[in-house]
């Protein structure tokens, strides 16, 4: 199957925002304004065809966007050219998540989207921690490229043991090592990050 055939979650941006009086850019932390944009998001989004939805600027895309922090190291990955989304090749990036899919008999966005970062995770990586947690800690938008004006990023930290390992599954698509906060702040990494990342950077 054509990856743009894909059946996916999306919701009306005029929803998610409430005709944009919610709307940010950047990073949303605060805690009572993410509930409600994540509620509008769970009450009105709905099951559509991946390469409509790319297409169309009024459709906000749900990511879930995980961080892997092992002690003071960040996992940083690089999406190599044998990679499906062409428009972020070569680009650094410490979000791992995808699109969603509707989960049939399931509900519950939260449980949506635990369910679809749960796979995700099982797609890319192998990760020898079995007992991590995942936390939520805020969104992520970005409407000053193609890419982000159509999704929203649900930002995640994942804490692996000190003793963890995490692999990559598939490595024609990605490249993966462990970078600490200060290198990744540097000038040479910071400007190959794709602008989620950039994003994520501010508030780790």
């Amino acid at each position: 199957m054509n990856k743009m055939d894909e059946i996916i979650i999306a919701a009306p941006r005029s929803k998610v925002f409430e005709n944009e009086e919610l709307a940010f850019q950047g990073t949303l932390q605060d805690r009572e304004t993410v509930e409600i944009i994540a509620t509008n998001i769970a009450d009105s989004y709905i099951a559509i065809r991946r390469g409509d939805a790319e297409e169309q600027p009024k459709y906000k895309q749900p990511i879930p966007y995980a961080i892997i922090q092992r002690g003071d190291d960040i996992y940083l990955y690089e999406r190599l050219s044998g990679g499906g989304e062409t428009r972020l090749h070569n680009k650094l990036s410490l979000g791992v998540g995808g699109h969603m899919n509707p989960i049939d008999d399931v509900e519950d966005f939260g449980e949506v989207l635990a369910i679809n970062l749960e796979r995700e995770l099982e797609e890319e990586l192998i990760i020898t921690d079995k007992d991590f947690k995942v936390t939520p800690i805020g969104l992520i938008n970005d409407d000053s490229d193609p890419v982000g004006e159509v999704h929203i990023g649900v930002l995640c930290v994942i804490k692996v043991s000190e003793d963890s390992e995490v692999y990559v599954r598939e490595v024609d698509q990605l490249a993966g090592w462990w970078i600490s906060l200060e290198e990744l702040k540097q000038k040479e990494v910071f400007d190959r990050l794709e602008n989620w990342s950039k994003i994520a950077v501010d508030i780790l």
